[in-house]
């Protein structure tokens, strides 16, 4: 019965919803493994400019599988252009204009600026911007509504601390980053008015050892969860909680793990663009802005939204997860309103 996150957050979108680079850049063609060497002029192509290079951050790397699904579901010739700097992204995205692909998709803040450049320069060239929204005529914005996972998992610590403190170390003092922030003290708070939250800020999202030095301060101030928000800096929350004996969560991705990872916030990314692709691969694609939650099943907490691989540990435990289940519902049903902190003034 269990089903993947990939496969069953594509399947919820494609029901539920609207049925070049750098020098040093790095890029990846599967143009050829899909059939891209021979009639390549007929098939639609269509290139992904990263803002950075894929490494270890499950979130472009969860985006690239998903382009790379839909390159062989729906025979389009896809291209993976990983920038190596900043100072690169905007020419990544000329490149790609250059090279005549069809559509181009992007994502994040960090290309915000380049292609509010590049867009109007090229105004019959389709562009797509995942996570953030750039409202031009040949653009399309896909969001996600995190704050509403971020609830569940600040419910989840609210109901399992034994301390009554938890912590968030997160990436970057920025408005994104709030929606999390913000999602998770309702969270906490609505199921436990005795909670104290502690919050740090990493200064990037690449940082490890500084993400670890922040948890091992949290937990010393009696923390007994850490939500990891700082992208590849989980790495470091996850070891120290290894290192100390205290609970944390990670982002994007299940990586749960049975002793101490025992929950993580879930964001489709893969799904989000296969979906794009096939719309576009499908002749239904427009320029708009698409907005994705729990409803669409884009966002989610493991155990409670989706099944997860790793046994359930006991410091959340079935009875928490129950309970978990219902806020959700809540929250589909429009019964808990989530705060969204890009709209507050």
């Amino acid at each position: 019965m269990k089903k993947t996150w990939s496969i069953l957050l594509t399947l919820v979108l494609s029901v539920g919803l609207l049925a070049g680079c750098g020098n040093n850049d790095k890029s990846t063609d599967s143009g050829a493994a899909n059939g891209g060497s021979d009639g390549s002029q007929d098939k639609k192509r269509i290139a992904l400019v990263l803002p950075e290079k894929i490494g270890v951050n499950p979130f472009f790397a969860l985006m690239d599988e998903g382009l790379q699904k839909a390159a062989a579901d729906f025979n389009v010739e896809v291209k993976t252009i990983e920038s190596t700097d900043p100072a690169s992204i905007e020419q990544n995205l000329r490149t790609a204009v250059a090279e005549k692909y069809d559509l181009i998709i992007t994502s994040t803040f960090q290309m915000e600026d380049a292609l509010k450049k590049v867009a109007p320069e090229n105004p019959d060239v389709p562009f797509a911007i995942i996570d953030t929204v750039v409202d031009l005529p040949n653009v399309r914005s896909v969001g996600f509504r995190e704050h509403e996972a971020a609830y569940l998992l600040g419910a989840a610590a609210g109901l399992a601390t034994k301390t009554n403190k938890v912590g968030n170390v997160v990436a970057n003092d920025i408005p994104i980053m709030h929606k999390y922030m913000t999602g998770f003290e309702e969270g906490a708070k609505s199921v436990n008015s005795n909670i104290e939250i502690f919050v740090n800020f990493v200064g990037g999202f690449d940082d490890p050892a500084k993400a670890k030095e922040l948890a091992l301060l949290q937990n010393s101030q009696g923390a007994d969860f850490v939500a990891g928000m700082s992208a590849v800096g989980d790495l470091g929350v996850f070891e120290a909680a290894k290192e100390k004996g205290f609970f944390t969560s990670g982002q994007d991705t299940d990586n749960t793990e049975p002793e101490h990872v025992v929950l993580a916030q879930l964001k489709g990314t893969d799904a989000v663009v296969y979906e794009t692709v096939k719309d576009f691969a499908e002749g239904k694609y427009t320029f708009d802005i698409r907005d994705y939650g729990l409803k669409e099943g884009a966002v989610g907490l493991t155990y409670v939204t989706h099944e997860s691989k790793t046994p359930l540990n006991p410091f959340i435990g079935q009875d928490i997860v129950d309970q978990l289940k219902v806020i959700s519902d809540d929250i589909i049903a429009g019964k808990i309103k989530v705060t969204n902190a890009l709209e507050q003034n």
